[in-house]
């Protein structure tokens, strides 16, 4: 399974804790929810009832499969509030660096504003490290401008124009 990563861990929070742990497959609605508790997710994720929970299903299953993905979520009195996906990278550049990639970090919004999300990437900076990934990279959409401000005030910086091609 996954390298040892030390989960689950308890995030200390203005007010109240929180326990970020390994995602289970008992979480996929819960994700699914979270991403489309977003503007852009509500465009482009499937909903239930009327989605289909497979294809998330299935999605899951290889991520949970796949010792260079980390998927999580965040609880607070046992409910799914926040979650992110970690990717390791190994490539060949920069000495056959390994780097990390965070993807998707959800936050429910009511529980936004109160260090969640700061404490989330913190961990997984941490996490990186730990890996002895030599750096983090993350995607925003353009349009997040509110996001972009929060991922610098963390210490990353905007160093590469992102390109996608939808297939």
């Amino acid at each position: 399974m996954n390298q040892p990563d030390g989960l689950p861990v308890e995030l200390a929070l203005r007010g109240s804790g929180a326990t970020l742990r390994r995602a289970s497959v008992e979480d996929v609605a819960a994700i699914v929810g979270l991403l489309v508790d977003d503007p852009l997710g509500r465009i482009r994720e499937q909903t239930a009832p009327a989605g289909d929970p497979e294809p998330y299903l299935d999605a899951f299953a290889a991520i949970d499969a796949d010792p260079n993905q980390l998927l999580v979520v965040v609880t607070q009195d046992g409910e799914v509030v926040a979650t992110m996906q970690l990717t390791f990278i190994q490539g060949m550049s920069r000495n056959g660096a390994l780097r990390a990639m965070i993807e998707a970090v959800r936050v429910r919004e009511s529980h936004r504003n109160q260090g969640l999300g700061a404490e989330m990437v913190r961990w997984a900076v941490a996490e990186s490290r730990r890996r002895t990934c030599a750096l983090v990279q993350l995607t925003s959409d353009k349009s997040r401008v509110d996001a972009h401000r929060f991922y610098e005030r963390l210490g990353f910086s905007s160093t590469h124009e992102g390109m996608k091609l939808a297939l």
